[in-house]
């Protein structure tokens, strides 16, 4: 069986998560098992209190979470965390903030930050939306990612799409002024589907000068399902908006 997308995963126990607290009518995600290894477990266990982001009543203070006053990136659904790492490896100016659910990605993501000695790396075990809503307060992100999101491609399954109006509004008030909203996926339909999702939020304005979607950003590292896409002849479409 095919794994779920990485901006789509089940909850799962892992530290930062509660079963008990705040949850969606209609999720994005759904409940599947996922083979980790003996190295990702202690990853999970040794390495959270170093990287990990345990969540209570408050909102995040980011700047006391990464001890310092930087530019701060999300990525939504980090799946391995490939791009992530890439990213944070050659922007070490940058704070990045990784929101996903999956213990097998997590504890991978652990273990390459650790390995490579990066400390502007963090990373949250919590639905998105939940963590958008209840802890990132006001516009305090200069960029989210998107990468690859579950397309839900059975019509029935269209109201499990993670780019939704009111998900694209949220998004919008926490990016700062100016900030990007970058997303990209395999599927035509769903791409058609972002483009007039994203066009019709009123803080959100399209780079592209024609309306419709950009090059492959140069930065982006090819994820798992990108290549997997490339390798049955999907195109990719990449989208970026900028919050007005």
């Amino acid at each position: 069986m095919e794994s779920p997308r990485p901006a789509d995963r089940a909850r799962r126990r892992t530290p930062g998560l509660s079963d008990s607290d705040h949850s969606r009518a209609i999720r994005s995600f759904v409940t599947r098992g996922g083979r980790i290894t003996s190295a990702q477990e202690r990853a999970l266990n040794d390495l959270w209190p170093k990287y990990g982001v345990e969540l209570g009543t408050a909102p995040l203070d980011l700047d006391a979470l990464f001890g310092r006053r930087a530019r701060r990136v999300a990525e939504i659904g980090f799946g391995n965390g490939d791009n992530l790492l890439a990213l944070a490896a050659f922007r070490p100016a940058d704070d990045f903030l990784g929101i996903e659910v999956h213990r097998p990605g997590v504890g991978r993501l652990l273990l390459q930050a650790q390995e490579r000695a990066l400390g502007n790396i963090r990373v949250v075990c919590r639905d998105a939306v939940e963590v958008l809503e209840r802890y990132l307060g006001g516009p305090c992100l200069d960029e989210i990612l998107i990468l690859f999101p579950d397309p839900w491609p059975k019509k029935r399954h269209h109201k499990r799409r993670l780019i939704q109006p009111p998900f694209v509004t949220l998004l919008a008030e926490r990016l700062r002024s100016g900030g990007a909203l970058r997303l990209a996926t395999d599927w035509e339909p769903y791409a058609a589907d972002m483009l007039a999702t994203l066009a019709a939020e009123p803080g959100l304005r399209n780079v592209d000068p024609e309306g419709g979607f950009i090059p492959r950003p140069a930065e982006r590292s090819p994820t798992r399902f990108e290549r997997r896409g490339e390798r049955l002849g999907h195109q990719v479409w990449d989208l970026e908006f900028r919050r007005v």
